[in-house]
C-alpha cells in the first residue's frame, strides 16, 4: 500500500495556496495585498484561501476554527466583492485570507494535513448511498466521506446534495451549523463564487462535520405537523405570485409576534395545509425571522442565524432536486437551532422598531441621514469584556436601539436602498470578530431586501443597520492593518 499522499491542486494555483499556508500570520496582509495589486484576481485568491483552509486545518469538536466559518463565508465575501469600488473590493478578501492563515497557524487546529481520498463504491448509486446512511448509525465520517466521493462523480449532484441534507437538517437543532456548513459551501460552489472544478473536495470538510457524531434526531413535532395537514400530499404548488400577498404578510406578521418559537412550525404547516406554496411559505418565513430579529435584546453580534438561516432556506427551496420532506423541514425546523432558539428568551414586545421614538425624530436629508446612522454605528459604546462571562448571552446596548430608529426614520422617508446598502457594505467590511458572521447576514439582509415583496422588505434594510451596530469595534484589527497598507505610500 503506498504511502498516504496530502491533497494535491493543480499547478495553476497550488502556488498560491501554499502562500497562505506558509506565509507567518504577521505577514499575510501585506503579501496578500501585494499578490491582488500585482494582479492575482478576487476569486481566485478567495479560491485559494478556501483550498488551503480545507487542507491545513482540522475541524475541532465545536464549530468554531477549522474550515467551516471560512467556506461559510464565500459566498456573501464574493457578492461583497461586486458591491465595492477600487482597492476597497480586497478588503473583504484579505480578511478571508488571514482568517483562513490564523486558523491554519492556530495549536487547536494545526498543523493537519487533508489526505488524498480512494472514492469507494459500495456497488452502485443505491447501494452507496446505504452505505452512507449505514456509517452515518456509526459515526463513520471518514468512511462517508470515501463515498460521497464516489456519489459526487456517479450520480446527480443535486441527489447526493438532498442525501447530506436528509443528515443535515435534522442536526440543526443540535447546532445550526450542521445544516450552515455543507448549504453555504453548495450555495458558493452552486453560483461559482470560487472555481467549481474544486467541487469534491471543497465539499469534503462539510461531509465530514455532517456525518460525524451525534446521529440525527428525530423530528416527531414535524412529521405530526405533516401529517395532520396530509403536507405531502398537499403541498404541490412551488412557485408564489401576487395571488398569495396577503396570505405571506398575514404569516410573515404571525411568526414576528410569536413569543414561543415552537408555534411557528405549527403556523406554517396550517398555512401550507391550505394551499400556500413553499416559495411564499419561505418568504413569509422571511418576513418573520426580519420581525423576529429586530424584537431581539441580543448583543452577541454572531446571533445572526436567525436572518442567514432564513435566507439559505429560501435558497435552497427553489431546487426540484431537493426532496419535498426536506423543503418541509426547511421550513418547519427554522427555528429550532440553539442560536434561533437563544433568542426567545431575550426579546421586546411586538413591534419592533419604537414608531413613538422614529416619529419624534427630526427631520435629515438623505445624505444627513446616512451620516447620522454611520456616527452612531462607529460611536456605539466600547464592549468592557471583563463583564462578558458568557458570549451568548450578551444584551445589546440601549444606544443600539437608536441606531434602529434612524434606520427606521431612513426607510420611511423613502430614501434609497442602494444608498444605505452600500454604506452598510463599507461597515461591514471592519468586522473581524465574528469569523464570517458579520459579511453573512450583510449579504442575507440584500438578498432578502430584493426577493420580498413590499411592504415587508423594509424591515430587512433596518434589521441589517441593527446587526452592524452590534458588531461594530468588537475586533478591527484585520481592518485597521489593512486600510494602513492601502493608504501606505
Amino acid at each position: 500500500m503506498a504511502a498516504p499522499q496530502r491533497v494535491q491542486y493543480s499547478d495553476d494555483i497550488e502556488p498560491l495556496v501554499q502562500f497562505i499556508e506558509e506565509t507567518p500570520p504577521e505577514e499575510i496582509l501585506d503579501r496578500t495585498l501585494e499578490k491582488l495589486r500585482g494582479g492575482v484576481p478576487t476569486q481566485t485568491m478567495l479560491t485559494a484561501s478556501a483550498l488551503a483552509v480545507i487542507r491545513s486545518t482540522d475541524l475541532p469538536p465545536g464549530h468554531h476554527g477549522g474550515p467551516l466559518h471560512p467556506l461559510v463565508g464565500l459566498h456573501a465575501i464574493a457578492k461583497l466583492v461586486e458591491r465595492l469600488e477600487g482597492e476597497n473590493r480586497f478588503l473583504p478578501v484579505m480578511q478571508h485570507v488571514a482568517l483562513s492563515n490564523k486558523h491554519i497557524h492556530h495549536p487547536a487546529m494545526g498543523p493537519y494535513t487533508l489526505l488524498e481520498f480512494a472514492p469507494e463504491n459500495a456497488g452502485g448509486v443505491e447501494a452507496t448511498k446505504a452505505a452512507y446512511l449505514a456509517a452515518i448509525n456509526r459515526g463513520e465520517y471518514n468512511k462517508a466521506d470515501h463515498l460521497f466521493l464516489w456519489l459526487w462523480d456517479n450520480a446527480p449532484r443535486m441527489e447526493v446534495f438532498d442525501l447530506l441534507m436528509t443528515i443535515a437538517i435534522p442536526k440543526n437543532v443540535i447546532d445550526d451549523h450542521y445544516f450552515a456548513f455543507p448549504a453555504f459551501t453548495w450555495r458558493a460552489l452552486e453560483n461559482k463564487a470560487i472555481d467549481p472544478k474544486y467541487f469534491s473536495v471543497l465539499m469534503r470538510p462539510a461531509v465530514r462535520y455532517v456525518s460525524r457524531y451525534p446521529m440525527p434526531p428525530q423530528t416527531p413535532e414535524v412529521d405530526m405537523l405533516i401529517e395532520q395537514h396530509d403536507l405531502m400530499n398537499r403541498v404541490t404548488r412551488q412557485e408564489s405570485g401576487e395571488d398569495e400577498t396577503a396570505t405571506i404578510g398575514e404569516l410573515g406578521e404571525a411568526i414576528g409576534k410569536v413569543d414561543v418559537f415552537a408555534d411557528i412550525p405549527v403556523l406554517m404547516a396550517k398555512a401550507l395545509g391550505e394551499g400556500l406554496s413553499l416559495e411564499g411559505a419561505g418568504e413569509a418565513l422571511s418576513i418573520g425571522a426580519a420581525g423576529l430579529f429586530l424584537r431581539s435584546l441580543g448583543g452577541n453580534p454572531m446571533d445572526v442565524h436567525l436572518h442567514t438561516s432564513a435566507n439559505l432556506r429560501r435558497y435552497l427551496l427553489k431546487f426540484d432536486g431537493i426532496s419535498l420532506r426536506n423543503k418541509l423541514l426547511l421550513l418547519m425546523t427554522w427555528q429550532s437551532g440553539p442560536e434561533i432558539r437563544s433568542t426567545a428568551g431575550r426579546m421586546q414586545p411586538y413591534p419592533q422598531p419604537d414608531w413613538t421614538a422614529v416619529a419624534a425624530l427630526p427631520h435629515r436629508t438623505q445624505e444627513q441621514l446616512l451620516d447620522a446612522i454611520t456616527h452612531s454605528i462607529y460611536n456605539q459604546p466600547p464592549t468592557d469584556w471583563s463583564k462578558v462571562s458568557n458570549l451568548g448571552l450578551m444584551r445589546a446596548v440601549p444606544e443600539v436601539r437608536a441606531t434602529v430608529n434612524l434606520a427606521q426614520q431612513y426607510v420611511n422617508s423613502g430614501y434609497d436602498a442602494q444608498a444605505l446598502i452600500a454604506r452598510l457594505a463599507e461597515i461591514v467590511c471592519h468586522d473581524n470578530f465574528t469569523e464570517m458572521h458579520a459579511f453573512k447576514h450583510h449579504q442575507a439582509i440584500v438578498e432578502e431586501f430584493y426577493a420580498t415583496r413590499e411592504p415587508w422588505r423594509w424591515m430587512h434594510l433596518v434589521s441589517g443597520v441593527q446587526a452592524a451596530a452590534i458588531s461594530f469595534g468588537k475586533n478591527m484589527s484585520i481592518y485597521e492593518e489593512a486600510l494602513e497598507l492601502l493608504h501606505a505610500a
